[in-house]
Protein backbone atom coordinates (compact mmCIF):
# COMPACT_ATOMS: atom_id res chain seq x y z
CA UNK A 1 0.00 0.00 0.00
CA UNK A 2 1.50 3.75 -1.12
CA UNK A 3 2.44 5.49 2.00
CA UNK A 4 2.83 9.27 2.51
CA UNK A 5 6.16 8.94 4.23
CA UNK A 6 8.31 11.55 5.60
CA UNK A 7 10.80 11.87 2.68
CA UNK A 8 7.56 12.19 0.86
CA UNK A 9 6.08 15.06 2.88
CA UNK A 10 9.46 16.89 3.02
CA UNK A 11 10.11 16.47 -0.85
CA UNK A 12 5.91 17.46 -0.88
CA UNK A 13 6.78 20.93 0.92
CA UNK A 14 10.24 21.87 -0.95
CA UNK A 15 8.33 21.53 -4.61
CA UNK A 16 4.93 23.36 -3.42
CA UNK A 17 7.75 26.00 -1.81
CA UNK A 18 9.78 26.07 -5.16
CA UNK A 19 6.51 25.70 -7.44
CA UNK A 20 4.99 28.90 -5.69
CA UNK A 21 7.84 31.06 -5.96
CA UNK A 22 7.74 29.79 -9.80
CA UNK A 23 4.18 30.44 -10.54
CA UNK A 24 3.98 33.83 -8.28
CA UNK A 25 5.36 35.34 -11.96
CA UNK A 26 3.29 33.89 -14.27
CA UNK A 27 0.49 36.84 -14.23
CA UNK A 28 3.29 38.89 -13.62
CA UNK A 29 6.49 38.67 -16.38
CA UNK A 30 4.70 38.80 -20.01
CA UNK A 31 3.43 41.72 -18.31
CA UNK A 32 6.20 43.53 -16.75
CA UNK A 33 8.48 42.62 -19.96
CA UNK A 34 5.73 44.48 -22.09
CA UNK A 35 4.91 47.60 -19.54
CA UNK A 36 8.55 48.19 -18.16
CA UNK A 37 10.73 47.58 -21.17
CA UNK A 38 7.94 47.95 -24.28
CA UNK A 39 8.45 44.16 -25.75
CA UNK A 40 6.65 43.17 -28.11
CA UNK A 41 4.66 39.74 -27.97
CA UNK A 42 7.07 38.00 -29.79
CA UNK A 43 10.45 39.37 -27.86
CA UNK A 44 8.28 38.36 -24.91
CA UNK A 45 7.77 34.47 -26.52
CA UNK A 46 11.86 34.84 -26.94
CA UNK A 47 12.61 35.42 -23.70
CA UNK A 48 10.14 33.02 -21.95
CA UNK A 49 11.73 30.58 -24.50
CA UNK A 50 14.91 31.24 -23.69
CA UNK A 51 14.56 29.29 -20.16
CA UNK A 52 13.28 26.51 -21.95
CA UNK A 53 16.54 26.34 -24.45
CA UNK A 54 18.68 26.65 -21.48
CA UNK A 55 16.60 23.79 -19.84
CA UNK A 56 16.40 21.29 -22.98
CA UNK A 57 20.50 21.58 -23.20
CA UNK A 58 21.43 21.40 -19.49
CA UNK A 59 18.68 18.78 -18.40
CA UNK A 60 20.27 15.18 -19.28
CA UNK A 61 23.70 16.57 -18.05
CA UNK A 62 21.89 17.50 -14.67
CA UNK A 63 19.85 14.06 -14.41
CA UNK A 64 23.63 12.44 -15.12
CA UNK A 65 24.97 14.64 -12.14
CA UNK A 66 22.39 13.58 -9.77
CA UNK A 67 22.87 9.29 -10.70
CA UNK A 68 26.66 9.92 -10.09
CA UNK A 69 26.79 12.46 -7.19
CA UNK A 70 23.52 11.95 -5.61
CA UNK A 71 20.34 13.95 -5.53
CA UNK A 72 20.45 16.16 -2.59
CA UNK A 73 23.97 18.36 -3.91
CA UNK A 74 22.22 18.69 -7.15
CA UNK A 75 18.64 19.42 -5.99
CA UNK A 76 20.64 21.97 -3.72
CA UNK A 77 22.54 24.26 -6.27
CA UNK A 78 19.56 23.96 -9.03
CA UNK A 79 17.26 25.90 -6.05
CA UNK A 80 20.08 28.30 -5.52
CA UNK A 81 20.16 29.45 -9.42
CA UNK A 82 16.15 29.75 -9.39
CA UNK A 83 16.88 32.27 -6.57
CA UNK A 84 19.53 34.03 -8.26
CA UNK A 85 17.44 34.37 -11.58
CA UNK A 86 14.31 36.28 -9.30
CA UNK A 87 16.89 38.64 -7.84
CA UNK A 88 18.05 39.24 -11.55
CA UNK A 89 14.37 39.69 -12.70
CA UNK A 90 13.71 41.87 -10.05
CA UNK A 91 16.25 44.30 -10.57
CA UNK A 92 16.74 43.78 -14.03
CA UNK A 93 17.20 47.44 -16.07
CA UNK A 94 16.97 45.73 -19.57
CA UNK A 95 15.40 43.66 -21.96
CA UNK A 96 19.10 41.42 -22.20
CA UNK A 97 18.79 41.09 -18.35
CA UNK A 98 15.50 39.57 -18.39
CA UNK A 99 16.99 37.04 -21.05
CA UNK A 100 20.12 36.19 -18.57
CA UNK A 101 17.67 35.81 -15.75
CA UNK A 102 15.69 33.48 -17.42
CA UNK A 103 18.75 31.59 -19.19
CA UNK A 104 20.19 31.07 -15.50
CA UNK A 105 17.08 29.86 -13.68
CA UNK A 106 17.18 27.11 -17.26
CA UNK A 107 20.55 25.97 -16.76
CA UNK A 108 20.22 25.55 -13.06
CA UNK A 109 16.46 24.17 -13.47
CA UNK A 110 17.50 20.60 -12.88
CA UNK A 111 15.15 20.29 -9.42
CA UNK A 112 11.92 19.53 -10.72
CA UNK A 113 13.84 16.43 -12.67
CA UNK A 114 15.85 15.54 -9.57
CA UNK A 115 13.10 15.74 -7.38
CA UNK A 116 10.80 13.12 -9.79
CA UNK A 117 14.50 11.25 -9.83
CA UNK A 118 14.38 10.94 -6.18
CA UNK A 119 10.85 9.46 -6.00
CA UNK A 120 11.55 6.77 -8.13
CA UNK A 121 14.74 6.07 -5.96
CA UNK A 122 12.21 5.55 -2.94
CA UNK A 123 9.04 4.09 -4.47
CA UNK A 124 8.80 0.50 -6.07
CA UNK A 125 7.55 0.28 -9.88
CA UNK A 126 3.87 0.10 -8.53
CA UNK A 127 3.76 2.77 -6.85
CA UNK A 128 5.55 4.91 -9.01
CA UNK A 129 2.71 6.52 -10.81
CA UNK A 130 1.56 7.53 -7.53
CA UNK A 131 4.95 8.91 -5.87
CA UNK A 132 5.10 11.11 -9.09
CA UNK A 133 1.78 12.32 -8.48
CA UNK A 134 2.86 13.70 -5.04
CA UNK A 135 5.20 16.16 -7.49
CA UNK A 136 1.90 16.90 -8.95
CA UNK A 137 -0.36 17.53 -6.31
CA UNK A 138 2.68 19.89 -4.85
CA UNK A 139 2.64 21.53 -8.50
CA UNK A 140 -1.15 21.84 -8.20
CA UNK A 141 -1.14 23.30 -4.67
CA UNK A 142 1.22 26.20 -6.16
CA UNK A 143 -0.74 26.79 -9.02
CA UNK A 144 -3.90 27.51 -6.75
CA UNK A 145 -1.66 29.53 -4.22
CA UNK A 146 1.02 31.19 -6.62
CA UNK A 147 -0.43 32.75 -9.49
CA UNK A 148 -2.91 34.59 -7.12
CA UNK A 149 -0.67 35.67 -5.00
CA UNK A 150 1.64 37.23 -7.89
CA UNK A 151 -1.46 38.90 -8.99
CA UNK A 152 -2.19 39.91 -5.59
CA UNK A 153 1.43 41.64 -5.12
CA UNK A 154 1.78 42.87 -8.34
CA UNK A 155 -1.92 45.00 -8.75
CA UNK A 156 -1.23 46.30 -4.81
CA UNK A 157 2.39 46.69 -4.77
CA UNK A 158 4.45 46.79 -7.71
CA UNK A 159 5.73 44.18 -10.80
CA UNK A 160 9.18 44.10 -9.10
CA UNK A 161 7.63 42.99 -5.80
CA UNK A 162 6.46 39.89 -7.05
CA UNK A 163 10.58 38.68 -8.39
CA UNK A 164 11.57 39.36 -5.17
CA UNK A 165 8.78 37.39 -2.98
CA UNK A 166 9.86 34.25 -5.82
CA UNK A 167 13.25 34.70 -4.98
CA UNK A 168 12.82 35.17 -0.93
CA UNK A 169 10.19 31.32 -1.03
CA UNK A 170 13.22 29.84 -3.62
CA UNK A 171 16.04 30.73 -0.95
CA UNK A 172 13.50 29.01 1.82
CA UNK A 173 13.18 25.76 -0.16
CA UNK A 174 17.01 25.89 -0.57
CA UNK A 175 17.46 25.83 2.87
CA UNK A 176 15.01 23.26 3.55
CA UNK A 177 16.27 20.95 1.14
CA UNK A 178 20.04 20.97 2.76
CA UNK A 179 18.55 20.77 6.59
CA UNK A 180 15.70 18.08 6.15
CA UNK A 181 16.11 16.05 3.19
CA UNK A 182 17.68 13.48 3.09
CA UNK A 183 19.96 11.58 0.27
CA UNK A 184 18.01 9.00 -1.77
CA UNK A 185 21.26 7.50 -3.29
CA UNK A 186 23.47 6.02 -0.39
CA UNK A 187 26.83 4.69 -0.80
CA UNK A 188 25.38 1.09 -1.09
CA UNK A 189 22.92 1.72 -3.23
CA UNK A 190 25.69 3.70 -4.87
CA UNK A 191 27.72 0.48 -4.76
CA UNK A 192 24.80 -1.44 -6.53
CA UNK A 193 24.13 0.61 -9.37
CA UNK A 194 27.69 0.97 -10.19
CA UNK A 195 27.92 -2.92 -10.48
CA UNK A 196 25.17 -2.86 -12.60
CA UNK A 197 26.84 -0.44 -14.95
CA UNK A 198 29.84 -2.12 -15.04
CA UNK A 199 30.04 -3.89 -18.93
CA UNK A 200 28.02 -1.28 -20.41
CA UNK A 201 28.04 2.56 -21.47
CA UNK A 202 26.14 5.37 -20.16
CA UNK A 203 22.42 5.71 -21.56
CA UNK A 204 22.23 8.13 -23.98
CA UNK A 205 19.77 9.44 -26.57
CA UNK A 206 20.35 6.97 -28.97
CA UNK A 207 20.15 4.32 -27.06
CA UNK A 208 16.12 6.28 -25.58
CA UNK A 209 15.30 6.42 -29.59
CA UNK A 210 16.30 3.27 -30.16
CA UNK A 211 13.90 1.88 -27.36
CA UNK A 212 10.26 2.13 -29.39
CA UNK A 213 8.13 2.22 -26.09
CA UNK A 214 10.33 5.16 -24.61
CA UNK A 215 10.62 6.54 -27.91
CA UNK A 216 6.67 7.31 -28.09
CA UNK A 217 6.76 8.65 -24.73
CA UNK A 218 9.19 11.33 -25.48
CA UNK A 219 7.10 11.85 -28.97
CA UNK A 220 4.02 13.02 -26.43
CA UNK A 221 5.92 14.50 -23.91
CA UNK A 222 7.27 16.81 -26.76
CA UNK A 223 3.96 17.43 -28.06
CA UNK A 224 1.95 17.65 -24.81
CA UNK A 225 4.48 20.12 -23.28
CA UNK A 226 4.23 22.19 -26.85
CA UNK A 227 0.87 22.33 -26.59
CA UNK A 228 0.70 23.83 -22.52
CA UNK A 229 3.62 26.32 -23.82
CA UNK A 230 1.49 28.28 -26.43
CA UNK A 231 -1.41 28.37 -23.17
CA UNK A 232 1.13 29.75 -21.07
CA UNK A 233 2.90 31.97 -23.51
CA UNK A 234 -0.41 33.42 -24.75
CA UNK A 235 -2.89 33.23 -21.90
CA UNK A 236 -2.25 36.28 -20.14
CA UNK A 237 -2.32 38.30 -23.51
CA UNK A 238 -4.99 37.00 -24.44
CA UNK A 239 -6.74 37.73 -21.52
CA UNK A 240 -5.40 41.61 -21.59
CA UNK A 241 -7.07 41.90 -25.25
CA UNK A 242 -10.35 39.63 -25.04
CA UNK A 243 -11.28 38.22 -21.70
CA UNK A 244 -10.12 41.65 -19.71
CA UNK A 245 -10.59 43.75 -22.50
CA UNK A 246 -11.11 47.67 -21.47
CA UNK A 247 -10.07 46.88 -17.88
CA UNK A 248 -7.62 47.96 -15.68
CA UNK A 249 -3.72 47.07 -15.05
CA UNK A 250 -4.54 46.07 -11.76
CA UNK A 251 -8.13 44.26 -12.49
CA UNK A 252 -5.95 42.66 -15.03
CA UNK A 253 -3.06 41.39 -13.20
CA UNK A 254 -5.62 39.82 -10.84
CA UNK A 255 -7.95 38.74 -12.85
CA UNK A 256 -5.21 36.49 -14.19
CA UNK A 257 -4.05 35.55 -11.35
CA UNK A 258 -7.01 34.55 -9.75
CA UNK A 259 -8.15 32.42 -13.05
CA UNK A 260 -5.02 30.38 -13.73
CA UNK A 261 -6.12 28.99 -9.61
CA UNK A 262 -8.30 26.85 -11.93
CA UNK A 263 -5.02 24.81 -13.02
CA UNK A 264 -3.83 24.40 -9.78
CA UNK A 265 -7.12 23.99 -8.62
CA UNK A 266 -7.91 20.68 -10.65
CA UNK A 267 -3.96 19.70 -10.47
CA UNK A 268 -3.98 19.23 -6.92
CA UNK A 269 -8.21 17.67 -6.36
CA UNK A 270 -6.39 14.85 -9.54
CA UNK A 271 -3.58 14.11 -6.99
CA UNK A 272 -5.88 13.95 -4.34
CA UNK A 273 -8.52 12.20 -5.01
CA UNK A 274 -8.48 11.04 -8.69
CA UNK A 275 -4.91 9.42 -9.74
CA UNK A 276 -5.34 6.28 -7.62
CA UNK A 277 -8.43 4.84 -8.66
CA UNK A 278 -7.66 6.06 -12.26
CA UNK A 279 -4.28 4.12 -12.84
CA UNK A 280 -6.16 0.75 -11.09
CA UNK A 281 -9.41 1.01 -13.08
CA UNK A 282 -7.46 1.85 -16.36
CA UNK A 283 -3.71 1.69 -15.93
CA UNK A 284 -1.06 4.12 -17.34
CA UNK A 285 -1.06 3.79 -20.89
CA UNK A 286 -5.19 4.69 -21.29
CA UNK A 287 -4.69 7.74 -19.17
CA UNK A 288 -2.26 8.92 -21.14
CA UNK A 289 -4.92 8.53 -24.25
CA UNK A 290 -7.55 10.09 -22.06
CA UNK A 291 -5.19 12.84 -21.14
CA UNK A 292 -4.82 14.25 -24.30
CA UNK A 293 -8.48 13.94 -25.59
CA UNK A 294 -9.53 16.43 -22.84
CA UNK A 295 -6.54 18.41 -22.39
CA UNK A 296 -6.90 19.26 -25.90
CA UNK A 297 -10.76 19.93 -25.33
CA UNK A 298 -10.15 22.14 -22.67
CA UNK A 299 -7.94 24.60 -24.91
CA UNK A 300 -10.90 24.57 -27.47
CA UNK A 301 -13.20 25.71 -24.59
CA UNK A 302 -11.02 28.78 -23.67
CA UNK A 303 -11.57 29.89 -27.24
CA UNK A 304 -15.56 29.22 -26.58
CA UNK A 305 -16.18 30.30 -23.22
CA UNK A 306 -15.21 33.67 -23.78
CA UNK A 307 -15.45 34.36 -20.08
CA UNK A 308 -12.77 34.81 -17.82
CA UNK A 309 -14.88 32.86 -15.00
CA UNK A 310 -15.66 29.69 -16.92
CA UNK A 311 -12.38 29.89 -18.67
CA UNK A 312 -10.91 29.70 -15.14
CA UNK A 313 -13.72 27.26 -13.72
CA UNK A 314 -13.93 25.21 -16.17
CA UNK A 315 -11.31 24.90 -19.65
CA UNK A 316 -8.25 26.00 -17.18
CA UNK A 317 -9.84 23.23 -14.83
CA UNK A 318 -10.33 20.71 -17.28
CA UNK A 319 -6.97 21.27 -18.69
CA UNK A 320 -5.31 20.16 -15.58
CA UNK A 321 -7.59 17.69 -14.12
CA UNK A 322 -6.62 16.19 -17.83
CA UNK A 323 -2.52 16.44 -17.06
CA UNK A 324 -2.84 15.64 -13.47
CA UNK A 325 -3.89 11.56 -15.20
CA UNK A 326 -1.57 12.09 -18.01
CA UNK A 327 2.14 13.14 -16.88
CA UNK A 328 2.31 11.37 -14.01
CA UNK A 329 1.29 8.32 -16.11
CA UNK A 330 3.46 8.83 -18.88
CA UNK A 331 6.67 9.50 -16.89
CA UNK A 332 6.28 6.24 -14.52
CA UNK A 333 6.15 4.68 -17.75
CA UNK A 334 9.36 6.52 -18.88
CA UNK A 335 11.22 4.79 -15.82
CA UNK A 336 10.45 1.72 -16.32
CA UNK A 337 12.44 1.98 -20.01
CA UNK A 338 15.15 2.52 -17.46
CA UNK A 339 17.63 0.18 -15.66
CA UNK A 340 17.55 1.40 -11.73
CA UNK A 341 20.75 3.12 -12.04
CA UNK A 342 19.36 5.36 -15.12
CA UNK A 343 16.43 6.79 -13.63
CA UNK A 344 18.39 10.22 -13.25
CA UNK A 345 19.21 10.55 -16.95
CA UNK A 346 16.55 8.65 -18.52
CA UNK A 347 14.33 11.41 -16.56
CA UNK A 348 16.43 14.32 -18.04
CA UNK A 349 16.53 13.26 -21.80
CA UNK A 350 12.36 13.11 -21.22
CA UNK A 351 13.07 16.51 -19.73
CA UNK A 352 14.68 17.61 -22.15
CA UNK A 353 11.74 16.21 -24.54
CA UNK A 354 9.20 18.26 -23.17
CA UNK A 355 11.55 21.11 -22.42
CA UNK A 356 11.88 21.35 -26.34
CA UNK A 357 8.54 20.93 -26.85
CA UNK A 358 7.85 23.93 -24.36
CA UNK A 359 10.82 25.78 -26.52
CA UNK A 360 9.03 25.28 -29.75
CA UNK A 361 5.44 26.30 -28.15
CA UNK A 362 6.36 29.35 -26.41
CA UNK A 363 8.39 30.71 -29.10
CA UNK A 364 4.92 30.12 -31.75
CA UNK A 365 3.11 31.19 -29.08
CA UNK A 366 3.48 35.09 -29.41
CA UNK A 367 3.69 34.57 -33.51
CA UNK A 368 0.40 32.95 -33.36
CA UNK A 369 -0.97 35.59 -31.39
CA UNK A 370 0.11 38.02 -33.27
CA UNK A 371 -1.66 36.25 -35.80
CA UNK A 372 -5.06 36.06 -34.56
CA UNK A 373 -5.71 36.00 -30.78
CA UNK A 374 -7.46 32.69 -30.36
CA UNK A 375 -5.17 30.58 -32.63
CA UNK A 376 -2.71 29.46 -29.75
CA UNK A 377 -5.04 27.46 -27.97
CA UNK A 378 -6.54 26.24 -31.32
CA UNK A 379 -3.52 24.90 -32.26
CA UNK A 380 -2.83 23.51 -29.13
CA UNK A 381 -6.11 21.61 -29.00
CA UNK A 382 -5.45 20.09 -32.27
CA UNK A 383 -1.86 18.91 -31.12
CA UNK A 384 -3.43 17.35 -28.91
CA UNK A 385 -5.62 15.70 -30.10
CA UNK A 386 -3.18 14.08 -33.02
CA UNK A 387 -1.05 12.79 -29.79
CA UNK A 388 -4.02 10.26 -29.43
CA UNK A 389 -2.38 8.21 -32.14
CA UNK A 390 0.64 7.86 -30.37
CA UNK A 391 -0.82 7.21 -27.32
CA UNK A 392 -2.74 4.52 -28.84
CA UNK A 393 0.06 3.20 -30.03
CA UNK A 394 2.06 3.06 -27.01
CA UNK A 395 -1.40 1.37 -25.21
CA UNK A 396 -0.35 -1.58 -27.24
CA UNK A 397 2.73 -2.56 -25.54
CA UNK A 398 3.30 -4.43 -23.02
CA UNK A 399 4.52 -2.92 -19.60
CA UNK A 400 6.83 -5.65 -19.17
CA UNK A 401 8.44 -5.30 -22.40
CA UNK A 402 9.61 -1.84 -21.79
CA UNK A 403 13.12 -2.12 -20.19
CA UNK A 404 15.79 -2.62 -22.64
CA UNK A 405 18.24 -4.84 -22.04
CA UNK A 406 21.96 -3.82 -21.19
CA UNK A 407 23.60 -1.77 -23.48
CA UNK A 408 27.12 -2.97 -24.74
CA UNK A 409 29.98 -0.88 -24.22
Amino acid sequence: MFKWDKRLWTLFAIVFANFLGGTIVLPSLPLYAQRHFTASPEAISLMLASYFIAQFLAAPFIGRLSDRYGRLPVLVISQFGTFLSFVMLGAATSIPMLFAARILDGVTGGNVIVAQAYVTDITTREERTRGLGVIFAAFGLGYILGPALGGLVSAFFSDHATFFVGAAISLFTTILTWVVLDESLTPERRARITADRAGRRPFNLRDAWANVPLRWILLIGFGAQLSIALLQSSIALFSQAELFKGASEQTVSLGVGLMLMGIGFGQFITQLALLRPAVERFGEQRLVIVGAFFRGLGMFLIVLLGSPLLVGSMALTMIALSSGLMMPSLQALATSCAAEGDSGAVLGIYGSSTSLGIIVGTALGGQLFGAAHPLPFIVAGFILWLLMVPAVMLSRIPTLSFRPAKQPV
